[in-house]
């Protein structure tokens, strides 16, 4: 960062008078705080890392207090940085701000394999860090674990279930995935099928492990309940909307079995429930059009069974598909794993949480483990006329979203640039997301939210007029 960047940044969060998830401001007028650790922690660990601004004073409505020596501000901060695993590196910038001193501290984020970054004194389930709006939280034992997965490799899918026997393996989907693998994998069929239970990660000494029992079992949630899916059909926005005779869910089914099992299921609740339009053309031939695209649809919750986490931290977490009026929702447990961000989704290949489960599908169902799923979701989506689908992962969950409708339907021409535009000239005064939803001719204050409000916040073009409280009913939006 430059002085002018800085000075700019400063000029921002005078005006914005709020912390953000990339930003964070300390007085310092006297050394450091205590507690910097727990911000070099968080910055550390999110994507893109992190800029303190020190010589800010956010009690007094974020005023430039300036530094006492910013020589030895620098040397403080960076004896704080070696206190932390691994060490930090921060960028540090000095300048002049109405005649006094400030100093910012830029820290990148670490390299995945490096995380959690932690303050050593409190030792890493103590000291690490994550960075929630614009606060630095400390991290659950679940995100730390999610770390350590992935630095040593750790296949959750392959322990060993030890209440199970061979006995608990269906002989039918055995007879049929020894059927399939002889035309698929010839040269891996040759081998003794007990040989190749172990090396396709079904079993371990011959008892059945967690990928061979949700792939071949008899019935999987007699090991673990909550391993299936729960599908719910909401009359409304949001959970918790009643539908006009009160009640919270018009259709509400949970799907167990093998994950094949589970998918079939699930996908028929979906088709039973959504809408489907009939299109008649000029020469009179009809044609069902649903709702969402069936593809879609199939690959969304095909990816949330492959990829969910199967470690003990989320045997009582099921997968979710849930249908409001205007939008499909599927959630699993277990984030993004590895390098990958949600960015690079569907455009690099990524790391795989659980590859014995993808690559056994391949051999079961008509999947592949080639990284195709989430193209293949936006082209149906764009194929339908649809808006692109929304991806997001915060704190152990994926959830992926298609919507219903083209939004917005006034201005589907217009780029997403004009259309914010539009947006941030309409809040000079502040705006509720129902109102900003009305203004823009879209049924759906959520989508509203998430495809315009947030990347406007997250740009420093919008603000809140309750920061602390980003879901109180009472929340208004105002460019700034």
């Amino acid at each position: 960062m430059t002085e002018k960047d800085l000075l700019e940044l400063i000029d921002k969060i005078q005006r914005q008078k709020c912390e953000k998830q990339h930003v964070e401001v300390k007085k310092a007028l006297g050394g450091t705080t205590k507690k910097l650790y727990d911000t070099l922690s968080s910055f550390s660990n999110q994507a893109g890392g992190g800029v303190i601004v020190f010589g800010i004073d956010e009690k007094a409505g974020y005023a430039v207090t300036g530094l006492y020596d910013a020589q030895d501000m620098q040397i403080q901060v960076k004896n704080a940085s070696e206190q932390m695993q691994p060490v930090v590196r921060p960028f540090f910038t000095v300048a002049e701000y109405a005649g006094k001193i400030v100093v910012s501290a830029e820290i990148p984020e670490c390299e995945p394999e490096d995380k959690p970054c932690f303050y050593k004194p409190a030792g890493r389930y103590g000291g690490s860090y994550v960075r929630v709006g614009d606060a630095d939280l400390p991290m659950t034992e679940y995100e730390i674990y999610s770390y350590e997965v992935y630095k040593k490799k750790i296949r959750d899918e392959l322990r060993t279930v030890e209440r199970a026997s061979p006995e608990d393996f269906n002989p039918d989907k055995l007879a049929l995935y020894f059927a399939k693998l002889r035309s698929e994998k010839p040269q891996l069929a040759r081998q003794d099928e007990q040989k190749i239970m172990k090396m396709q990660g079904l079993t371990d000494q011959d008892t059945p492990t967690v990928a061979g029992l949700m792939l071949l079992g008899d019935y999987p949630q007699a090991f673990f309940p909550q391993l299936g899916i729960t599908a719910m059909v909401v009359d409304g926005y949001e959970i918790g909307d009643l539908g006009h005779m009160g009640e919270r869910f018009i259709d509400n089914k949970r799907f167990d079995g093998t994950i094949p099992e589970m998918l079939e299921g699930a996908l028929n609740f979906v088709r039973r429930n959504m809408k489907t339009a009939v299109v008649i053309d000029e020469n009179g031939k009809r044609t069902d059009k649903p709702e969402y695209p069936p593809v879609a649809v199939r690959e969304l919750i095909l990816n949330a069974l492959i990829h969910r986490d199967y470690s003990i931290h989320t045997e009582n977490s099921p997968v979710r598909v849930i249908l409001y009026k205007d939008r499909l929702v599927v959630e699993n447990p277990g984030g993004l794993y590895g390098r990958l961000t949600v960015n690079d989704l569907g455009k690099v290949p990524g790391d795989t949480r659980n590859p014995f489960i993808a690559s056994n599908l391949e051999i079961m169902i008509d999947t592949e483990n080639r990284f195709s799923g989430i193209p293949t979701i936006r082209e149906a989506m764009k194929k339908a006329g649809l808006p692109e689908p929304l991806f997001e992962s915060y704190r152990g969950n994926f959830r992926a979203t298609l919507f219903s409708r083209r939004e917005p339907r006034e201005k589907a021409t217009e780029s997403d640039g004009q259309v914010e535009d539009q947006i941030l000239s309409f809040c000079e005064d502040p705006k509720s997301k129902e109102e900003i939803a009305s203004w823009l001719h879209i049924q759906t204050p959520y989508y509203v939210v998430t495809k315009y409000l947030r990347p406007l916040i997250e740009a420093g073009k919008m603000a809140m007029t309750i920061p602390g409280k980003p879901k109180s009913k009472f929340q208004k939006f105002f460019s700034v």
